[in-house]
């Protein structure tokens, strides 16, 4: 990559695009939902059962502009979800307030791993614990997605929780391959805490992107 565009890429005016599709939010507080889906490359949160690893190494991507997403998006949808990949290793500036003036809503699901930036109509936080988020980061949830892989992840759903504002919504998703055991114990759990819901990944059951 040439200095120009690391340049740009380090301004938000480019990003390093992986993939773009209009589909259905499969999961969270917006479930069935239609939304544009932007994916980031570029993570180093390491999740051992990521299902998008291909995302991980920014390099395989094609700086992209910023321009250029939008345009795309609002020839299909009035909402925008930005997801990697872990979007916030670049800045989300540029990106959102284009978005927002276009009247773009605009939606993140991040590990909050990296530094705060964007402006968001709805921020879905989803801690790892090989790369906990920054402490400025959890005053702008408006969703905690806990991934469950096995009962210890219980225990740091609980944790992270704790660190959220009050109006956040609390969610509980099984892991994918591990989805026929955790589910039946995420039942039970919210029976018995019912400030968390549940999340499922319908995507996958709906067969869509």
């Amino acid at each position: 990559m040439d200095k120009k565009t690391q340049d740009l890429v380090n301004q938000g005016i480019m990003l390093p695009l992986m993939e773009e599709f209009y589909t259905i939010q499969g999961e969270g507080a917006h479930t069935g939902t239609a939304a544009y889906f932007i994916r980031v490359g570029g993570c180093d949160v390491g999740c051992h059962w990521c299902d998008v690893k291909e995302s991980w190494n920014a390099d395989l991507h094609p700086p992209t502009y910023a321009d250029t997403i939008v345009k795309n998006i609002t020839k299909h949808a009035n909402t925008v979800v930005i997801t990697g990949g872990e979007p916030l290793m670049w800045s989300m500036d540029y990106l959102t307030e284009l978005l927002q003036k276009n009247k773009i809503k605009t939606h993140i699901e991040t590990s909050g791993a990296y530094s705060f930036s964007g402006k968001w109509d709805w921020f879905c936080l989803s801690p790892k614990k090989t790369k906990l988020p920054l402490e400025e980061v959890y005053k702008e949830a408006n969703e905690l997605k806990m991934i469950i892989h096995n009962k210890s992840d219980f225990e740091f759903a609980e944790a992270q929780a704790q660190k959220v504002n009050e109006e956040c919504q609390l969610f509980l998703q099984p892991e994918w391959s591990r989805k026929e055991k955790m589910t039946a114990l995420i039942v039970d759990y919210v029976m018995k805490n019912p400030k968390w819901k549940i999340s499922l990944q319908t995507h996958k059951y709906l067969n869509i992107p």
